[in-house]
């Protein structure tokens, strides 16, 4: 197969942009409002019991028709299935990234190549303070001094702030990724955020994540490949050598597994 010109690469990319602006626009025009905690925690609970033991597509498929676009998906970036299997649902799917200031240049870079090649739509998700006013306030490296707090102010507080605006969000929680997520649900609600929480890879293993990404050919953050297999950012991410469970590359030497979006 001859490679595209970069003429051919120039017109899928303005394709691409203008499928994107024209879903942007019939969304636009049958936008609907939120409904309430209340409804949607009934949603939830009646959920949980009946997608107790489902398929990933059949979780996403009563998604699509429950709530439409006004579900986002949560991605890291480690890699792109997740927003793949949910875009197959429900196309061009905001797909919220937490754009902490501190990612490895690989994470951004991935994140550049999903939004260019899939149909799913990046909405960036930025603290209330750049990385500079964050040092100016706290002190430089708040990271290593006190992590909650840092995950706090550049992951927790803006996601919060962001998924008041939808009524279900799609995350990539998976069982086998640490013993405090052993008994993690298909759907459950949320209600620290206040809205509908659908997990639909929870029964996943790593093995079935990365054969997924293979046959569908969807984008992988090239740290997975480098030992990497759980990414966070850049200075609280270590390689997990060989055996080792693979989050003990984050907060290494901390007491602290997760950074607070999940608990």
């Amino acid at each position: 197969m001859s490679t595209p010109t970069l003429a051919e690469r120039r017109e899928r990319q303005l394709a691409h942009q203008r499928e994107r602006d024209a879903n942007q626009a019939a969304r636009a025009a049958h936008e609907r409002p939120r409904r309430s905690p209340d409804e949607l925690r009934e949603i939830a609970e009646e959920a949980c019991v009946t997608f107790a033991d489902s398929s990933a597509d059949e979780v996403l498929a009563w998604a699509a028709q429950e709530f439409g676009q006004l579900t986002a998906v949560a991605c890291s970036m480690a890699d792109a299935v997740l927003p793949h299997v949910v875009a197959r649902h429900i196309p061009w799917v905001d797909t919220l990234f937490l754009e902490t200031g501190y990612h490895f240049a690989e994470t951004v870079g991935t994140r550049h190549a999903v939004e260019s090649s899939m149909q799913l739509t990046i909405v960036d998700v930025l603290p209330s303070q750049t990385v500079a006013e964050q040092d100016a306030q706290y002190g430089e490296r708040l990271y290593e001094r006190d992590p909650a707090l840092c995950c706090q102010l550049r992951k927790v507080e803006p996601l919060t702030r962001t998924l008041g605006q939808y009524e279900a969000w799609v995350t990539g929680v998976r069982r086998e990724d640490s013993p405090l997520r052993a008994d993690t649900p298909f759907v459950t609600w949320d209600e620290k955020n206040g809205l509908v929480k659908i997990n639909p890879l929870a029964d996943w293993t790593f093995d079935q994540l990365i054969a997924y990404a293979n046959e569908h050919d969807v984008v992988l953050n090239p740290l997975l490949n480098d030992g990497y297999p759980s990414i966070g950012c850049a200075p609280c991410t270590r390689r997990v050598a060989p055996g080792e469970d693979p989050r003990a590359g984050r907060w290494a030497g901390l007491d602290k597994s997760e950074c607070g979006l999940h608990t």
